[in-house]
């Protein structure tokens, strides 16, 4: 059922008063309070044995410390606003005030998580991704929790696990899928999770955390974050009745739970795999194997986890036909190694966004522009530095490419051939070559650019004095430097 986001006042007032209100806990008279109607915890289906009483209890979740260490981690998150438009900065300077209440209300159950606020950013693949943004003391609550919870389940989830997983990222995923495929293992079932954040099973969910956790008020407090509503784009709010939005601190663990039972599943079934979030591939050593393990696991995930596999995005094929986590593989002809190189998809989002940091008609400083440049490469390269060394023509010619479009905006900017003939030839540019191919037909500063006087007056050695950053020299340094965990996979680089 929707209604219009003008409706939902009341939710959101706990919210301005933890920012607003200067008068402490007068502020918050009559909010929260407890709602007649409960939801119903469902019942695993298998029994296991439950945990001690004193693990993972409200109380872990409303100690001050705890949240106090909960907001300094939302703090340096620096996440947008939710529905109540209150930023962090905001929430902090009444913390003071706010935990008290805060304390109170998770011990009483009378907390209320507020609305979600629904966001839409565009997927690299094409379409649309939908993140979810709690208020700030919703994200508070929801970081208490993790820190709680998490240390409990980390050391249960299977190493093959890589996503949302402290000490492990994309590059420890592929350290591990590196090995398989020295091992053999060639073929791969590349499977695809359909809209997963969104459909995950609230019941199973809650079934699941009930395995593990034994206070029943910490299982309420956690389905009311599921039921939080969503304020989509155009104001109307919708109820939430499946799925774990992608946005609050908690959704990452949740979604590892859920997705365990995978990974345990095909542990038990003797397979390879890697897991980084909701993709996953199996390796095997043929093409037979694949079509069966593709089959009978897309049944499991189906019809035991109710989740739905991408059959459009999925599929079985040699390892080096298909991308993960924006890298590919390929086996050396001469060497016979593994290599990892970019994705075809990894290199076209490099070529576009360089495209959009050097428009032709950008009309501030070289230097400035240069150091917008700069950001991205760092940030860049720190995610794609595990190349290997394959890749260096890739890197050199992307210098080069960037290089030319920096020499177009600097000719633009000299609006004049005239002008642009004195300052190269200043530069060290021979007179006659500088006015003679400035001069020579009607080319544009696009063509310009690439012409050989224009390359030597604006030369690597001119741009590296402006700071412009290396691709190929930070892939260079940053591979030297590089650091995997767990320090079992090592990922081989030449």
């Amino acid at each position: 059922m929707a209604t219009t986001a003008s409706k939902q006042v009341k939710q959101l007032e706990m919210f301005r008063g933890t920012a607003d209100s200067p008068k402490g806990d007068a502020g918050w008279k009559g909010v929260g309070q407890p709602t007649s109607n409960r939801s119903a915890v469902p019942k695993p289906r298998t029994r296991k044995r439950r945990a001690s009483p004193a693990m993972m209890m409200i109380e872990e979740v409303a100690d001050e410390a705890n949240l106090r260490e909960a907001y300094v981690q939302v703090a340096a998150n620096k996440g947008a606003p939710g529905p109540d438009r209150q930023s962090v900065t905001e929430v902090g300077k009444h913390l003071g005030k706010l935990l008290p209440v805060l304390q109170r209300q998770l011990l009483d159950e009378s907390y209320r998580p507020g609305d979600i606020r629904r966001v839409w950013i565009p997927k690299s693949g094409g379409g649309q991704r939908g993140l979810g943004i709690p208020n700030v003391v919703d994200r508070l609550v929801q970081q208490a929790v993790l820190q709680v919870l998490s240390p409990h389940y980390e050391s249960t989830f299977h190493s093959s696990s890589h996503g949302f997983r402290p000490g492990r990222s994309c590059h420890t995923a592929l350290a591990e899928a590196k090995t398989y495929l020295e091992e053999g293992y060639e073929w791969m079932v590349d499977l695809d999770l359909e809209k997963f954040f969104d459909r995950v099973n609230h019941q199973r969910l809650m079934a699941r955390l009930e395995q593990r956790v034994s206070d029943r008020r910490l299982l309420s407090l956690i389905h009311r974050m599921l039921k939080a509503q969503v304020v989509m784009p155009n104001g109307v709010v919708v109820s939430n009745d499946e799925g774990v939005p992608q946005g609050g601190p908690l959704s990452p663990l949740l979604s590892n739970i859920v997705l365990d039972e995978l990974d345990q599943e095909l542990a038990q079934r003797g397979h390879r795999f890697v897991r980084y979030a909701d993709d996953a591939n199996v390796y095997v050593r043929g093409e037979r194997s694949a079509k069966r393990v593709m089959a009978s696991i897309t049944d499991f995930i189906e019809r035991r986890m109710r989740l739905k596999v991408n059959r459009d995005k999925s599929a079985v094929a040699r390892s080096g036909s298909r991308h993960f986590l924006g890298f590919r593989f390929r086996r050396d002809p001469e060497t016979g190694e593994v290599e990892v190189l970019l994705s075809e998809r990894s290199k076209s989002r490099l070529r576009q966004r360089i495209r959009e940091l050097t428009p032709r008609n950008w009309g501030g400083k070289l230097t400035a522009c240069i150091a917008r440049v700069n950001a991205y490469l760092l940030g860049w390269i720190g995610s794609f530095r595990i190349c290997s060394a394959a890749e260096r023509s890739t890197f050199s010619s992307t210098d080069a490419h960037l290089r030319r479009r920096l020499r177009a905006i600097k000719l633009r900017q000299w609006k004049r051939k005239r002008t642009a003939a004195i300052r190269l030839i200043r530069m060290g540019v021979k007179p006659r070559s500088a006015w003679g191919t400035l001069y020579r037909g009607r080319r544009s500063w696009w063509r310009l650019s690439h012409s050989s006087p224009v390359e030597k007056g604006l030369s690597n050695a001119w741009f590296a004095e402006q700071g412009l950053a290396s691709l190929a020299g930070l892939w260079s340094v940053k591979r030297t430097r590089l650091v995997i965990a767990p320090v079992q996979l090592k990922l081989g680089l030449e």
